[in-house]
């Protein structure tokens, strides 16, 4: 029952702690004006090393103890570490964030951004018969302009490219000592309920940059002990609040996903190494626990509702009420069903 979903959770996430967390050091990118957290005093390349009193190594680890002083509505002190080493104390009121959990955008309500290094806009590879390929765009290429607009990083082709599907882009690259003028039309493609441009090209990336924003945190036996089990104590309260977010119209129903999206993240996790595969399983376990838990009839919540009823009033309820509750209970589980397999519909046909 719930209480090997929970054992479970824990297990998974102490062999990720000890076999290694690979992530993206927590550095702040640009800060968007008169935002949440240009007035708390962020600027551009903080580094975040403590929400609280939980330490934050990586991304993940911070957004996950931002997630949840957004969700508890409190004051939160973040110490940030700035380029020159110097350290800072910054202090948020979470209670002034609107719609934190909306669609999982909480960094960009706060107004952060994740800090990614330029890197030059090179082609790496091609995906075969993809508009960079069909243009002919080949390894190596260098886009130095779009449009008669400068490129000077990846991100900023990626930017460009994305908000131009369909159009005809004339591209400018450098092969070699050669400048070369193409052009490219993007493919049309839906995401997240989007219409958004692709090529089908990779970015070079220098060894260098990525690993000075890489980092892989590892722990020992024991301490992975006491993590895994503050990891799942953070989930099961996250994944309440979140429920609590729901049901009081903080957060959207589309959060809820169903076996289309939880197959299609188990296929990215498992394709993204062991610690993004433990990580999932120890959040669906994690989710079918607090899911068992509800005080719904025909769930193991229910059936401790209904024993928490005979403690109280000293006999069973009737089997009447108990039938009354089973439907109202099937009820609500279809109603679930029913919304998660909407939002998996939706994601995938882009309704």
């Amino acid at each position: 029952g719930p209480l090997f979903n929970f054992l479970f959770a824990i297990a998974a996430y102490w062999l990720m702690f000890v076999s290694g967390v690979p992530g993206l050091r927590p550095v702040v990118g640009e800060i968007s004006p008169q935002s949440v957290a240009a007035q708390a005093g962020f600027e551009e390349r903080d580094e975040l090393l403590r929400v609280g009193d939980r330490p934050t190594p990586t991304w993940d680890a911070a957004s996950l103890e931002l997630l949840d002083a957004a969700l508890a509505g409190k004051h939160t002190e973040i110490l940030v570490r700035r380029p020159d080493d110097s350290r800072r104390t910054l202090r948020i009121d979470f209670s002034n964030v609107d719609n934190a959990l909306d669609k999982g955008g909480l960094l960009g309500n706060l107004g952060l951004s994740v800090w990614r290094p330029k890197i030059p806009a090179v082609i790496d590879r091609l995906v075969p018969d993809a508009p960079a390929q069909q243009a002919g765009m080949q390894a190596g290429d260098r886009v130095v302009s779009v449009d008669g607009r400068p490129i000077d990083s990846w991100s900023e082709w990626v930017d460009y490219v994305r908000a131009r599907p369909g159009q005809t882009l004339r591209v400018k690259v450098l092969r070699g000592a050669d400048e070369l003028q193409l052009e490219l039309v993007p493919r049309a493609v839906e995401e997240r309920g989007k219409t958004i441009g692709q090529i089908g090209a990779y970015v070079q990336k220098p060894t260098d940059i990525r690993d000075s924003i890489r980092i892989e945190v590892r722990y020992g036996p024991l301490e992975s002990v006491g993590r895994s089990v503050h990891k799942t104590w953070s989930m099961t309260t996250l994944t309440l609040r979140t429920l609590w977010g729901m049901l009081s119209g903080e957060a959207s129903v589309e959060n809820i996903s169903g076996p289309i999206s939880i197959a299609q993240y188990a296929a990215h996790s498992a394709s993204s190494g062991l610690s993004s595969f433990l990580k999932f399983l120890g959040i669906v376990s994690v989710s079918l626990g607090v899911l068992n838990l509800l005080p719904i009839p025909v769930l193991d919540g229910g059936h401790l509702l209904y024993n928490l009823i005979e403690w109280i009033q000293g006999r069973p309820l009737s089997e009447s009420a108990q039938q009354v509750g089973q439907q109202l209970g099937i009820v609500l589980l279809l109603a679930l069903m029913s919304i998660a397999f909407y939002n998996d519909l939706a994601r995938v046909f882009g309704a």
